[in-house]
């Protein structure tokens, strides 16, 4: 802040303060003792007004008010580019140096516990109690609104309870998605397909693929579902269906890998519009130890762990 702004600031803010104390006094000195009958020469509607003062308590609660502030602007930054004389002020007062101390005061305490198993193995984290419950309060805080507090996921997001992992499930893989995030495209075959072929290759992926009836009274040819499936699908979801990883293809051989419903109307929807869907990365607003119980804590879930338990 320039000297100008911080002198206009000092003047406007000091000359407040002694404006109203003197304001607060000089009405005072002029202030009728005691109650009387007296009234301010003035009615409405039949209702006088009485010329008396204002009641102790009122003055002392200003006055206090006054004193306050006097206070407040010496130990804390707020004349310009006055500091305080309170330590921890150098650079002024704003809500984000409030948050970086606290942060700077938080990672002092556990900074050593999350050191400590940041440098042991996911699947080894896995296994420590103190470390999964860790985990999973991060994960509540920053995973459970996608995920649901059980983990079991919600419309268009995975259920990490299961084994069925669009990217892959292991330790190390599982940290990589949590830290880096992932982004993947169905595109939409609406137009390419035409409608008989959304039908088609839809009833394919339902009742071949995923082993599920089909309603009564369906129509679809299920021989020209598996020619569109083998000319189109394949390259993405494998000539079983049962997905690349390295793609983030779904399995479509199992109802968990279809997030976005496995009916044959959530499919053909599916398949008509696309999908597109975005995991967000952690690494900048949680760090390296923070994600690694995160991994910990997600990659339990699905092998037997104490966060499986919790979670169902």
């Amino acid at each position: 802040m320039t000297t100008f702004w911080s002198t206009y600031i000092c003047v406007l803010t000091i000359g407040s303060l002694i404006g109203l104390t003197w304001l607060l006094i000089g009405t005072r000195k002029g202030e009728t003792k005691g109650s009387v009958d007296q009234t301010m020469g003035h009615s409405f509607d039949g209702i006088e007004e009485y010329d008396n003062p204002l009641p102790q308590w009122w003055f002392m609660l200003f006055a206090g008010t006054l004193v306050f502030a006097v206070g407040y602007l010496i130990l804390y930054p707020g004349l310009g580019n006055w500091k305080g004389i309170l330590p921890g002020y150098e650079n002024g007062w704003t809500g984000v140096h409030e948050w970086e101390k606290e942060m700077d005061k938080a990672d002092a305490k556990f900074g050593p516990i999350f050191a400590k198993f940041a440098a042991m193995p996911v699947e080894e984290v896995a296994k420590d109690p103190q470390a999964l419950k860790m985990g999973g309060r991060l994960f509540a805080s920053n995973c459970a609104v996608c995920h649901g507090s059980d983990a079991k996921g919600a419309y268009g997001f995975p259920n990490l309870v299961e084994t069925t992992w669009r990217w892959g499930g292991s330790a190390d893989t599982i940290k990589q998605t949590i830290m880096g995030g992932r982004i993947a495209a169905m595109p939409a075959w609406g137009e390419i397909l035409g409608e008989d072929g959304v039908k088609n290759v839809a009833a394919y992926v339902r009742h071949e693929l995923g082993h599920q009836p089909l309603p009564e009274g369906n129509d679809a040819n299920l021989q020209a579902g598996q020619q569109i499936f083998s000319s189109n699908c394949v390259a993405c979801h494998g000539p079983e269906g049962k997905g690349t990883q390295a793609m983030g293809a779904p399995n479509l051989t199992r109802p968990a890998g279809l997030i976005y419903g496995s009916s044959l109307a959530q499919l053909q929807q599916t398949i008509r519009h696309g999908r597109q869907g975005q995991m967000p990365a952690q690494a900048q607003s949680q760090g390296n130890d923070k994600v690694h119980l995160l991994a910990a804590y997600v990659y339990s879930l699905s092998h037997g762990g104490q966060g499986e338990k919790k979670a169902q």
